[in-house]
């Protein structure tokens, strides 16, 4: 790799470990600087402006939190495993997370609503991407007769999405993992229940 594309890639890295805990209105370029160890020039040499490192950055995060999910689902099969494998994933993240400060897509799903629809727009792509990732585990379940026939596959992803996200405000609100352990609970159960007779 070139020095100025290792360069690129390593102000991405840091900025978005910052963009994540910090936020993107809360973070300034002083941030990024000190994360990075650059001086101004140096990360606008690479970046026209904040908000298109705050993409760059938002995209990759989005990256390693994808590449977990698939490196962990080639090792489940079928649907049941898959489906209490994305939770699983979700719920350890918390203890290695693939990048600082929580979900990236949570983080900015709430700081974007109204304020950057630069950003809101990418987190919904990715928000679509992991329903999208849930609905074919399920639609592939309920091919193989592994999933009761009348299961609605986007009902599923919204369930098992909006649930986990949650129980993550909530543990990261109160700093107590409880809220994240009672929800893989309840939706490990949930998830069994789908399971074709």
């Amino acid at each position: 790799m070139a020095k100025a594309a290792e360069t690129k890639l390593t102000i991405i890295r840091q900025a978005a470990d910052v963009f994540n805990q910090q936020g993107y209105a809360g973070s300034s370029m002083a941030d990024i600087m000190q994360a990075t160890g650059l001086k101004k020039g140096g990360i606008y040499n690479h970046f026209a402006s904040k908000d298109e490192l705050a993409i760059a950055a938002f995209e990759f995060a989005v990256h390693q939190v994808s590449r977990r999910y698939i490196q962990v689902l080639k090792d489940h099969r079928g649907a049941i495993a898959r489906l209490k494998a994305v939770v699983h994933t979700f719920v350890t993240n918390l203890d290695d997370p693939p990048i600082q400060g929580g979900c990236p897509l949570l983080n900015t799903a709430i700081e974007s609503d109204d304020t950057h629809p630069i950003l809101r727009q990418r987190v919904q792509a990715a928000m679509d991407e992991w329903r999208k990732l849930i609905r074919r585990i399920v639609e592939k379940g309920v091919a193989a007769g592994d999933l009761q026939p009348e299961i609605q596959a986007d009902g599923v992803a919204t369930l098992l999405i909006a649930t986990l996200e949650g129980a993550l405000m909530l543990t990261q609100l109160y700093g107590d993992r409880i809220h994240l352990q009672r929800v893989q609970a309840h939706l490990n159960d949930y998830i069994d229940q789908l399971q074709r007779s």
